[in-house]
């Protein structure tokens, strides 16, 4: 089979698992593209992506435009003849670029397009409760995550999986599902499909601050839910409230449904029973696991019990 000539465009970690199987899968990755070094940490540092990091040490030349349209970049991305592009974790790309490949541009998406559209399908499918999730190779055209299908592959939710847990093993199968897609691409043997929907299409924006908040309205599964979707990062905030009436930022990192069946009594009630955290919720009770208090590190709920005086008058909103 002949390989392909493949660019690659990505820049976090979820990207380097596809781009490590393309190279082992015999496939020419002759350039990479990725976002430009920022600053990060204390001293402000330019910090290099995921990506960028990884394609030096495979030796492959790398691009980081500023702007996508830039004429110099375009001339670069000519200069090396790729047959195909390959997109995984990545800016939104203009047609002058997306149009450029005779086998077209293809995208790794983390859902079964269309079921979930956007920055943040992983994390959206765990705060829905949703039990699968997927998937999706697809070439790119006009507007985002609409292309026509190429590849996909179903995976399943756990009911106690976090949102980083599942990237992590979406990330390689991901990787192995864009190879099966490139292979496919130059046999001839896939026939791109027009995006149907078989059920609900959702939104999956990117996560902001909002999006984190806590309802203690909200019946324990859906907090549950929410907590799993915001793990490990950035985390699921609510306010915690101490006997005088101080506010502090207030994460929890990991929760356990209850099996307790009493009255939770009023949403954000907090308690202790059996050594254990426990959070009421609109419906029932739910136990706390990990937290973090503002200004410090990431505890589990025992070590926050032994560091409390009393739990009386503390409550979260």
């Amino acid at each position: 089979m002949n390989k392909a000539r493949i660019i690659f465009m990505g820049t976090p970690t979820f990207a380097v698992a596809t781009l490590d199987a393309l190279v082992q899968a015999g496939h020419s990755v002759v350039a990479v593209v990725t976002a430009p070094d920022k600053p990060a940490g204390r001293g402000r540092k330019p910090r290099s992506s995921a990506v960028k990091e990884r394609a030096l040490a495979l030796g492959i030349p790398v691009l980081q435009p500023e702007r996508l349209k830039d004429p110099t970049f375009l001339e670069q991305l000519d200069g090396f003849q790729a047959t195909i592009y390959v997109v995984v974790a990545f800016r939104m790309l203009p047609e002058v670029v997306w149009a450029k490949p005779s086998l077209g541009t293809i995208n790794l998406h983390a859902s079964l397009l269309p079921e979930y559209r956007g920055a943040a399908p992983i994390n959206w499918a765990v705060i829905n409760g949703e039990q699968r999730t997927g998937l999706t190779t697809f070439l790119i055209q006009h507007a985002i995550d609409t292309g026509d299908i190429l590849l996909q592959e179903e995976v399943s939710i756990g009911a106690d999986e976090t949102a980083g847990e599942l990237h992590d093993r979406m990330m390689m199968i991901g990787a192995t599902l864009m190879v099966r897609t490139v292979d496919g691409l130059i046999e001839g043997s896939i026939v791109p499909r027009q995006q149907r929907a078989n059920g609900p299409v959702h939104a999956a924006p990117k996560i902001d601050t909002q999006t984190c908040r806590l309802d203690m309205n909200a019946t324990a599964r859906a907090v549950h839910d929410l907590v799993r979707g915001m793990s490990p990062y950035p985390g699921a905030w609510c306010q915690w409230i101490g006997p005088d009436g101080g506010r502090s930022h207030f994460k929890i990192l990991r929760t356990n449904p209850s099996n307790d069946e009493t009255d939770p009594g009023t949403p954000g009630t907090v308690r202790i029973a059996d050594g254990r955290l426990l959070l009421a919720c609109s419906d029932r009770w739910i136990e706390v696991l990990e937290v973090q208090m503002e200004g410090k590190k990431r505890m589990s709920s025992a070590d926050l019990i032994r560091g409390l005086r009393s739990i009386e008058g503390i409550r979260l909103e």
